[in-house]
């Protein structure tokens, strides 16, 4: 018995929503995938805000107010880095180690684990120095304090979800799925690198 199919417009939001975001990111990819990277950036920042200020308030201490320009800056870094990077990164990954090489299941892992995590962990505590206006000597202060840790975590954190991203996941949905990762991973980064 045939299935009978339903009009889009009596179909589900979440359903609606998604054909949307299909539509943009086949139009307009890197700007999609910025968007998208910013969004989910500025909501990272501020679930790391809401469980500090949880876990301070469990302990009875002063819970300050929800820093709105810290999750501003996190959306900037989204709009303007992490979406555009990720995007070229995965398209070269693309060209540099196709599918049709023997060990591309590898190199890509060691490819994204190797260069690119440190390299864009160290722009992160860059470009995050410069929109909170501070100076050089607090970068590298922060690097001494916190890069290594936050190198290692991201090397236990990242590593199977970025196998399964860049081996399985069509590479258009690779920074979103990335985004979903890093919306945990950047309420970490916020509170390590306090």
């Amino acid at each position: 018995m045939p299935v009978q199919s339903r009009p889009v417009r009596d179909s589900s939001v979440h359903f609606r929503l998604l054909q949307q975001y299909l539509v943009l990111l086949k139009k307009y990819p890197i700007l999609t995938k910025s968007v998208t990277s910013g969004i989910l950036s500025a909501l990272g920042n501020l679930l790391s805000q809401f469980v500090e200020a949880r876990k301070k308030a469990q302990k009875g201490a002063p819970v300050s107010n929800i820093d709105a320009a810290g999750a501003a800056r996190y959306a900037i870094y989204g709009l303007l880095i992490t979406g555009p990077v990720s995007h070229l990164f995965y398209q070269l990954m693309e060209v540099w180690i196709p599918t049709t090489d023997q060990f591309c299941v590898v190199k890509r892992l060691l490819l994204d684990r190797l260069i690119f995590a440190p390299g864009f962990l160290l722009l992160f505590y860059f470009v995050m120095n410069i929109l909170e206006a501070k100076g050089w000597t607090d970068f590298e202060k922060k690097m001494r304090r916190s890069y290594w840790t936050a190198l290692k975590m991201n090397w236990k954190v990242w590593t199977p979800f970025q196998f399964i991203n860049i081996n399985f996941v069509p590479v258009q949905f690779r920074v979103l799925f990335a985004n979903m990762i890093a919306l945990f991973w950047y309420a970490y980064l916020a509170s390590v690198r306090k």
